[in-house]
């Protein structure tokens, strides 16, 4: 049976707030809670492996703990951001780079082994944690473009959210006026939500000097997962209520 959430609007919805958790909790866990990037990033790992696990080992497509899986790459993804720059010193353009190349080569493993990339369904293991892989590497890389945006170009929070919601303006409008592959535009829509939610979250906990709103770490996450979980259950309603050739 499929594994993933098929891609409708709601999971868009969801993808954004979920990216903007993971940069907020990833941010509380690292910088709030003082435990550094290494142990930050140790924890995160620790989590997402075994929530990858029940993943993997699931049945069948589970809305709640798939959408916990992609918070944790999302939290995961900050981690390895701020670690390849700020402990690595490698700087986000560099991190940008290795982590194309990585995301890159996981695809390319992907569609050398099947020769397809659909992302729906998913169904055999070994495909799911490609798929897996994919996401934490898209994420990742995610993260290092939204912090170069604001880093190393020295766009404003919002003017960093600005430029990647226009990409993502311009991928929608990719998948409705051309004809170009829906697979290369879904993996595009996904990296580059993926920078839109971190600068929206560096928005909201960032000081006021810095352009953001100062919001609590913690209470950003809060209203983020509450957020999430509200979507995740019209969404769940929603599929119920029609029916899908796979299940």
């Amino acid at each position: 049976m499929n594994k993933v959430a098929k891609v409708t609007i709601f999971f868009w919805i969801m993808k954004i707030i979920a990216t903007t958790l993971g940069e907020t909790a990833g941010d509380f866990i690292s910088m709030t809670l003082g435990l550094g990037y290494y142990i930050a990033f140790a924890v995160t790992f620790a989590i997402l492996s075994i929530l990858l696990f029940f993943q993997i080992q699931s049945d069948r497509y589970r809305p709640a703990l798939y959408w916990v899986a992609i918070i944790a790459t999302t939290t995961a993804g900050t981690e390895i951001s701020d670690l390849m720059d700020r402990s690595f010193g490698l700087g986000y353009a560099v991190g940008s780079l290795i982590l194309v190349a990585s995301l890159l080569t996981v695809l390319a493993i992907w569609y050398y082994r099947d020769r397809d990339l659909s992302v729906y369904p998913i169904i055999r293991k070994d495909a799911e944690t490609t798929y897996w892989l994919a996401v934490v590497f898209s994420n990742s890389l995610g993260t290092a473009f939204g912090d170069f945006l604001t880093s190393n170009l020295g766009l404003s929070y919002i003017q960093g959210a600005l430029v990647t919601a226009s990409v993502i303006g311009i991928v929608v409008a990719l998948h409705y006026m051309t004809k170009l592959s829906d697979i290369l535009l879904f993996w595009l829509a996904f990296i580059f939500t993926r920078p839109f939610g971190a600068t929206f979250g560096d928005f909201l906990t960032k000081p006021v000097k810095d352009g953001g709103l100062s919001l609590p770490r913690e209470y950003a996450s809060a209203i983020a997962f509450i957020l999430l979980a509200v979507v995740l259950f019209f969404s769940v309603r929603k599929e119920k209520k029609v029916h899908y050739p796979i299940e």
